[in-house]
């Protein structure tokens, strides 16, 4: 069996900058992101309080207003993807109140390049990274796409794309939704073209914090399936699924003034998500004996994701504005909470479920009937060999010679003078008889090469380049990624040289004029002490998004 890593969740945070409603609102921004120490502090209006007015969080990664598409996606999500090529399965999620920007994160804008978000990068990385491969290894790449509306799994790629899928689960699989269509690919535009498709069908509304409001939670799966020679000689499939998840916001009615259809549909987006958060609490409590996945299609299908096999991501959405300092502080309790969750991990190897074995196994079958067809399509008297028991073909060449031996033959038909009329028919009729088995035998070899070729199609070889139009967003990639390494060093120089500020501090501060200066000093240390004790103490409290 695979070995299983224990990894926790990662959790980056982004905060977006002031809308202009906000700014026309005259609102103030209350939200400071400190990137070199990965903490976001939330400047709370109204505190009773002084110790109540800051709040901090520390997560794995945070993102201010500036932050560049190509970094949040490099920073977060590229080793998520990195290890799903490998054999994992991984699990990307944005997470929000409404209109704090989780489908801009996701999505956002495809015709920019600089401004497309995760799931597009995500298109462009897998395939520069099969380009980048050598020829012995094979990958197939298939993409499903899903819908959670009013808890109605709905498939966005199916021509009845408001049919209700069930959900399902096995042994040997896992949870599955029964009937989702899923589509092979090879290349980025035809992921985006799918991904297009899906989005014209998604639930969509306005509501008075959102004009494009996400009316339901979505799924956009890639698996991955690569094929090389073990050390035995033999091929050894490994296969990663990716799962790309879009996650409604939560809303308050007395905000978005949502009524009717979206009225219900915000209660069962607000319910959904409790149900998540009641998951993430019982996953991290350490008391929890059961583990609320089945409360809701959202939780079931991402079971995996939190607490499974899977590496995941989630990435917390958050608005700067005073007047949602409460949303924001929720987010975070929330992200913060979700840090402790524990998944193990492993490579998905030789699994029952691969299509790529399926494929190379009718391919091997494909040619050795071809082969046959070299050595066995012509019988002694110049025909075409009985098709019905091998359901073989018949090869162009052989199609040509047998073709011209029947002309031959009617040249030297009508040649015969003498021959009675009756004869002569019976002749013809067996000579047209031969071209139409010629005929059927060429077709049914025609039709083997078409499905070959189709099949072969499929699979891609390490080494060849499908990016075409997507070239130039795997080139703004690979740069982040350059500068993200840069990035990185000096930050971690600045950290190493902040330890030192602070412990020189402190020792300074462990200097007392008198016994007064000392009684403040430790009392104000206490304060702060006490001040993390609560936020801490405050983080393990079960958490209620209502």
């Amino acid at each position: 069996m695979a070995c299983k890593e224990v990894e926790s969740v990662r959790v980056a945070v982004r905060c977006r900058p002031l809308s202009d409603d906000e700014k026309a609102g005259k609102y103030e921004s209350i939200v400071a992101v400190d990137q070199l120490r990965g903490q976001i502090t939330v400047h709370v209006p109204n505190a009773r309080t002084k110790e109540e007015r800051e709040r901090s969080f520390l997560f794995d990664s945070v993102f201010g207003a500036d932050a560049k598409q190509t970094d949040v996606y490099n920073e977060t999500s590229r080793p998520i993807a990195d290890a799903v090529l490998e054999g994992y399965n991984g699990t990307i999620f944005a997470y929000g109140q409404t209109g704090t920007g989780k489908t801009f994160t996701m999505a956002g804008k495809k015709e920019v390049p600089e401004l497309r978000g995760i799931i597009p990068n995500s298109f462009a990385h897998i395939f520069g990274h099969i380009a980048k491969c050598g020829e012995g290894v094979q990958f197939l790449v298939r993409v499903s796409y899903l819908e959670i509306y009013k808890e109605e799994v709905r498939d966005l790629l199916s021509k009845n794309h408001s049919t209700r899928l069930e959900v399902r689960e096995r042994v040997d699989v896992g949870v599955y939704v029964k009937d989702l269509t899923s589509f092979v690919v090879k290349s980025p535009e035809e992921m985006d073209k799918l991904m297009f498709i899906g989005d014209k069908n998604r639930m969509v509304g306005p509501t008075d914090m959102n004009e494009h409001s996400s009316r339901s939670h979505t799924i956009f799966t890639i698996t991955v399936e690569r094929s090389e020679m073990g050390p035995d000689h033999q091929q050894h499939i490994r296969m990663g699924k990716l799962h790309l998840v879009d996650l409604a916001g939560s809303e308050r009615q007395t905000k978005t003034n949502a009524t009717g259809d979206r009225l219900k549909e915000a209660i069962q987006i607000n319910l959904s998500l409790s149900t998540l958060g009641n998951v993430i609490s019982a996953l991290v409590d350490g008391k929890s004996t059961h583990i609320p996945y089945r409360n809701s299609k959202l939780t079931r299908l991402l079971q995996d994701s939190l607490g499974g096999n899977s590496k995941t991501i989630m990435i917390a959405n958050i608005g700067p504005a005073n007047y949602n300092s409460e949303e924001t502080l929720n987010t975070l309790r929330y992200a913060s909470r979700a840090k402790n969750i524990q998944n193990k991990a492993h490579i998905n190897e030789d699994p029952k479920d691969a299509m790529l074995r399926e494929f190379q196994k009718e391919i091997e079958e494909l040619r050795k009937k071809l082969e046959e067809e070299g050595a066995n399509g012509v019988d002694p008297q110049g025909g075409a060999k009985d098709q019905s028991s091998g359901g073989g073909g018949l090869t162009p060449q052989h199609a040509a010679a047998l073709r011209a031996k029947i002309e031959q033959e009617r040249l030297e038909l009508l040649g015969k003078k003498d021959l009675a009329q009756s004869e002569r028919d019976k002749a013809q009729q067996e000579l047209e008889r031969r071209e139409n088995e010629i005929k059927k035998a060429q077709e049914q070899h025609d039709a083997l090469e078409q499905k070959l070729a189709a099949l072969q199609n499929k699979v891609i070889v390490g080494g060849v380049n499908l990016l075409e139009k997507a070239e130039e967003q795997e080139r703004l990639l690979e740069e982040s990624e350059k500068k993200l390494v840069k990035r990185r060093k000096r930050e971690e120089e600045l950290r190493q040289q902040l330890k030192l500020k602070e412990a020189e501090r402190q020792d300074i501060e462990g200097k007392y004029a008198s016994l007064q200066d000392e009684a403040v000093a430790k009392t104000a240390k206490l304060k702060e002490i006490w001040k993390q004790f609560q936020a801490a103490k405050e983080e393990v409290d079960v958490w209620n998004p209502c």
